[in-house]
């Protein structure tokens, strides 16, 4: 694929500085992507999923959409053209589908799930897009009219054409469960794992606001506290999603190798170095977090199994502890081979919802979380990625992240629930995780309201 590329002339060195000139564009997203930045937008054509329904749209010209009247899957969307590439090649989008999966969508491949209101899923076809190398931003687009699409560009980098509105919450944002009613849906968890239902399921709580404004305006602020290799925004129609995550889904790499690294245990950071420490050591030494963590890892390896070459699956790391600004994590990894006639997007799908935000075994959990969470994740938990044209590619999963639609704001938390579990340090693990954040946005709370 020949690309049209030119070097962005303008000072501006910050996604979100970009992301803001760029606003008004149609399907404008923005991945971290592990310090590999990507902001891409105007998709040729893009796939979304809401009221049940598929729609499926193509750019006529700049900026401007129409419905087609066929639609297809998000498998039969996408086409791979796979290449054999250099091992050590890094991923890094040049080309290719980006979107997100969100659970209710995922959730409801395999049971019986509610959904909310708002985009269910959504994936572009980019060929348009700016990649952050060597200190500065690059233009890319294969598209015929790819030297006018970047002259449009430049325009509203110096003169933007719309600017989001500052984002403010017209109310705290709070749990929508009061402790009680965590602590008897823990006990009903531990229950089910008494009864042989399950051996583990992820437990999680929605904390709700309703907002004014443009959750963008306030992502530079909510990236800088959080640090996040996984971290990414997403607009589309009246539905904006950012993500400030932690955890890699999966990874797909040259040649058909795939990783996993899922997350499972949770101890808080402290300023002071030496309590710090002892929290750390705490969940490094926690046999009740191994279990937990391995119950995850076996629960993975079954579902990359069913797409993998005989003998490839392998779990290259074990009870890792990586540190993040709120919370220390466990983390394992786990590598295998694609066998050559599998779709990527179809291994992809078929593996979401991940087993560290549902439980095990999968199905069972998903049916225990829609029975006890009360109200549809929506886009949490879910995924947030790319696919290039090669089927290389890399998807997170949807932690720590914030979901708008129309006034409604929300975020969750939760942890994975064994009988191992005391009900008291759950509910806490909840706060530990997003305390921070929530700290912040209700920071932003008009002095009106």
């Amino acid at each position: 694929m020949s690309y049209f590329q030119q070097k962005l002339n303008t000072q501006l060195t910050s996604a979100f500085d970009l992301l803001t000139k760029l606003y008004d564009l149609t399907g404008l997203v923005y991945l971290y992507d592990h310090n590999a930045p990507v902001i891409a937008f105007l998709p040729q054509e893009f796939l979304i999923f809401q009221h049940s329904a598929l729609q499926r749209f193509q750019q006529v010209q700049f900026n401007q959409y129409q419905k087609r009247s066929d639609s297809c899957s998000p498998i039969a969307f996408s086409s791979f053209k796979t290449t054999a590439q250099p091992a050590i090649t890094a991923t890094s989008f040049n080309g290719g589908y980006i979107g997100f999966f969100g659970y209710d969508y995922s959730a409801g491949q395999f049971v019986n799930a509610s959904s909310r209101q708002q985009p269910g899923f959504f994936l572009g076809r980019y060929t348009t897009f700016l990649k952050f190398e060597n200190n500065a931003w690059c233009f890319y687009s294969d598209e015929k009219q790819a030297a006018a699409i970047f002259e449009q560009i430049c325009r509203r980098i110096h003169q933007p054409v719309h600017v989001p509105v500052t984002l403010s919450l017209l109310e705290q944002c709070h749990p929508r469960w009061s402790k009680q009613q965590y602590l008897a849906a823990f006990h009903q968890v531990q229950e089910y794992i008494k009864a042989g239902d399950c051996y583990q399921i992820n437990l999680t709580q929605e904390f709700t606001a309703r907002a004014e404004g443009s959750v963008l305006s306030r992502a530079q602020t909510l990236w800088e506290l959080t640090h996040a290799p996984y971290a990414g925004y997403l607009k589309i129609q009246q539905f904006e999603l950012l993500s400030c995550s932690p955890e890699l889904f999966i990874e797909f790499q040259a040649n058909r190798k795939i990783k996993t690294r899922p997350i499972k245990g949770t101890m808080p950071r402290f300023d002071d170095p030496q309590q710090d420490q002892i929290s750390k050591d705490k969940l490094s030494h926690s046999k009740k977090d191994q279990a937990e963590n391995v119950m995850i890892v076996d629960l993975l390896r079954n579902d990359l199994s069913v797409y993998a070459e005989t003998g490839s699956v392998e779990t290259t790391k074990l009870f890792e502890i990586e540190s993040f600004n709120q919370v220390h994590h466990m983390v394992s990894e786990i590598t295998a081979s694609l066998k050559p006639e599998i779709n990527p997007m179809q291994m992809l799908l078929s593996a979401l919802p991940g087993g560290s935000i549902t439980g095990a075994p999968k199905i069972r959990a998903m049916q225990i979380i829609e029975e006890l969470e009360g109200a549809p994740r929506g886009a949490y938990c879910g995924s947030l990625g790319y696919f290039n044209f090669d089927g290389t590619g890399c998807w997170n999963i949807l932690i720590r992240s914030i979901q708008k639609y129309q006034d409604q704001l929300s975020m969750w938390a939760g942890g994975g629930i064994t009988i191992a579990s005391e009900a008291e340090a759950e509910y806490q693990e909840c706060f530990d995780k997003i305390s921070a954040m929530l700290d912040l946005l209700n920071t932003w709370q008009t002095s009106e309201h």
